[in-house]
């Protein structure tokens, strides 16, 4: 397979579709009530392409993190905006796309941090030692983690999601393994992988438990404080542990380390069909024409030639 070693491709699931990201372009593929899927293709403007400070260790995570954010909402309106307008609705406007993104953000912070500092108070009535405090903060953490993940995996809108997150692990495995990416291929692969958004956001939760066990503030609005501040160190941290875990799947300790998110994405990935697969290959196959010519397997993928398998609907 001809490309650089360091980088590694990834994606995300949308609503109907599935976004893949590469080294200077991104696409998203969704397909549509028709059976149609369409592609939209973006170039990839990473800030660290201008400043390499960014590509240093720790800090690189942090951009990670905030680009793919930023990448995953606009991914996820363009991919609700082809079914409302199928069905006669206006787009969502600039403004109602800001507002739903700080719900999301009010939301994590209320849920993740909030909450847990809350139920820490409470128990500190209790009991008055700084390890069982942050024992229980962690506990309540992973609990409401766990637990918001899988009441939402109850509904049909929520398990076709996790359905096509399956599919953008299969192709992306298919694709690591350098098998040529077709459904065939794809659908004999795991809907597991160690760099998953899911088991990262489980590394975010036990590394802070770990960081703030160290903290010392007394008052709820300190401790409420810290955290917020400290969450670019954790997800920084929390970035490299992922980043190379997935890099050294043979060794039975990083396994053993990617074993928890692995248990967390039964709940995140359901097994996909077909057509999932289908559009998650073509989301891949149109970023990889875009880019430099890759050999997988047989087949090479470059912008002059390809060959997709046609589309069917699902």
């Amino acid at each position: 397979m001809k490309q650089k070693p360091d980088f590694q491709y990834g994606g995300q699931a949308v609503i109907e579709g599935v976004l893949m990201r590469g080294r200077d372009y991104l696409a998203v593929a969704v397909r549509k009530n028709n059976g149609e899927i369409v592609i939209k293709k973006d170039p990839v403007g990473s800030l660290a392409k201008k400043y390499p400070v960014l590509k240093w260790p720790f800090v690189r995570g942090v951009v990670a993190l905030c680009e793919s954010f930023g990448i995953g909402m606009k991914a996820l309106m363009y991919s609700a905006d082809q079914f409302m307008e199928e069905e006669g609705e206006s787009k969502l406007s600039a403004w109602e796309s800001t507002l739903m993104i700080m719900v999301a953000l009010g939301l994590t912070i209320v849920l993740f941090i909030v909450l847990p500092l809350l139920a820490r108070s409470l128990c500190n009535k209790f009991l008055a030692d700084r390890f069982w405090g942050n024992l229980i903060e962690s506990t309540i953490r992973i609990l409401i983690l766990v637990g918001y993940i899988s009441a939402v995996s109850f509904l049909k809108d929520i398990q076709r999601v996790f359905a096509y997150h399956g599919a953008e692990h299969k192709v992306i495995n298919t694709f690591e393994a350098k098998e040529d990416l077709t459904v065939a291929n794809a659908r004999k692969h795991t809907t597991f992988h160690p760099r998953c958004g899911t088991s990262f956001l489980l590394f975010v939760v036990i590394i802070s438990a770990i960081f703030f066990s160290f903290l010392k503030y007394d008052t709820i609005w300190m401790r409420l404080v810290t955290r917020i501040a400290l969450l670019p160190v954790v997800a920084g941290v929390s970035y490299e542990i992922i980043r190379f875990t997935g890099r050294h799947q043979g060794f039975f300790l990083w396994r053993w380390l990617s074993a928890p998110g692995f248990w967390l994405q039964k709940l995140t990935t359901r097994e996909p069909d077909d057509a999932q697969l289908e559009v998650a290959i073509n989301s891949l196959v149109a970023v990889l024409r875009e880019e430099a010519p890759v050999i997988v397997g047989g087949m090479v993928y470059t912008a002059e030639k390809i060959e997709v398998e046609p589309a069917t609907a699902g």
